[in-house]
């Protein structure tokens, strides 16, 4: 066993939560996260946003606590509370001294256990989510990118927005909120993840002790749905903006697809960075734009890759052709060995710096037990990277670089 897996435990509790813990002496502090296996694409369309929203209310009261205790018990001992919400799962955390992990882990059980749902504190957060709708459509960045989601999984939820909409936000009832938990906040899944200086005895204990009352669930979830068809689709919006935004992309690879590993070096070597070849034959080359990169978002069943570029509009052109020739570049020409050993080491160099942080390290513990039901060791991780080649990344190009699968989406300036 490496000295990495010897510090890592799992326990499958009676109730059927899963806790896994990762023990680190060398620091005096521990991230600690209740994770949930519900997502936005759990939700039917009626109560679309509703895990979101639900991740708000958690934090509105308790039978034990009120709303500002909560994030006071953390506060007033040096702690940082918060949450948020994917497609896939929910988390809230703490970070902590590991004197008060059990502080925690109480405050934590607490909100998702026994959450109050005030009715006058429903409707004043509609108001707090639906202002925080107006902000991501403020924001260029967040408009293209809901936009270009949408055209990946059209007619799917996971092409609805994670924060829903106006309609449905505005329409949730208290009783919504508690069929949802009755539903997907169900032992079988919960994960408790912590890393850093905790004794795995002890969470195992303090679980008991703390989670006790957990709704046994109405069995009436609505799992994730089956993937709808993909269609090649455009779409062009327009803002009062300055600046173009455009997005092309494709429907990717799942979490645990066998070519996972060639497309995290594609991803690499196309927009990892300032010394991609993106950045460096666009921007560099060019001058054509400011921010250029490539992206890669993994599910259980599918993912989505695609390039972002913010431009000026008479460039859009240019630039289309030249991300094109860069992927025929991938076609066509075997990746140099310098290149590859430069993209595996920039790869293998985010993983390992990202351990300094233990709640990088609990994040990668649950997210190893939600996709993969067992921790992915970072020696497997470096191996599975290492064990790529250059022929094999060309052949793998050739058929995911097929410019008939690639959308786009373009948010151009409204005419003056």
């Amino acid at each position: 066993m490496s000295s990495e897996l010897a510090n890592i435990k799992k326990t499958l509790h009676p109730s059927g939560i899963r806790i896994v813990t990762e023990f680190n002496d060398s620091v005096r502090s521990v991230s600690v996260g209740i994770w949930v296996k519900t997502g936005s694409r759990n939700e039917r369309s009626q109560v679309a946003g509703i895990t979101h929203f639900l991740e708000h209310m958690l934090f509105k009261g308790t039978e034990n606590r009120s709303a500002f205790d909560i994030v006071q018990n953390v506060e007033s001992v040096g702690g940082y509370l918060n949450a948020f919400t994917s497609s896939e799962y929910t988390c809230y955390y703490v970070r902590c001294l590991d004197s008060e992990f059990s502080t925690a882990l109480d405050v934590l059980s607490d909100m998702v256990q026994h959450p109050l749902f005030p009715a006058e504190e429903v409707e004043k957060e509609k108001k707090v989510v639906i202002e925080e709708m107006k902000m991501y459509r403020d924001n260029p960045d967040d408009f293209v990118f809901e936009n270009f989601t949408g055209q990946m999984f059209s007619q799917h939820p996971l092409g609805r927005p994670i924060i829903g909409y106006e309609e449905t936000v505005s329409a949730f009832t208290r009783d919504d909120l508690i069929n949802y938990v009755r539903e997907r906040y169900v032992p079988s899944n919960i994960i408790i993840a912590a890393a850093g200086n905790v004794n795995h005895e002890e969470v195992v204990e303090l679980v008991g002790k703390h989670f006790d009352t957990f709704y046994d669930g109405n069995g009436v979830a609505e799992e994730k749905q089956l993937l709808t068809p993909y269609d090649r689709s455009e779409k062009t919006l327009y803002r009062p903006i300055e600046q173009t935004h455009f997005v092309t992309g494709r429907r990717s690879l799942s979490n645990d697809d066998p070519d996972r590993y060639k497309l995290l070096l594609v991803n690499t070597i196309l927009g990892g960075g300032m010394s991609s070849r993106l950045h460096q034959n666009i921007r560099e080359k060019y001058g054509y734009c400011y921010a250029i990169s490539s992206f890669n978002q993994a599910y259980t069943d599918t993912g989505m890759f695609g390039v972002y570029v913010g431009t000026d509009k008479e460039y859009v052109s240019h630039v289309r052709d030249l991300i094109r020739k860069e992927f025929n570049a991938l076609q066509n020409e075997v990746v140099g060995e310098k290149e590859l050993a430069e993209a595996k080491a920039q790869l293998k160099g985010k993983l390992l710096l990202a351990q300094e942080s233990m709640s990088n390290r609990m994040t990668r513990l649950a997210k190893s037990e939600i996709y993969y039901d067992r921790y992915i060791p970072l020696d497997e991780l470096v191996n599975e990277i290492d064990e790529v080649d250059a022929s094999s990344i060309m052949s793998f190009s050739q058929q995911f670089f097929n410019v008939d699968k690639f959308s786009e989406t373009l948010l151009l300036p409204e005419e003056k």
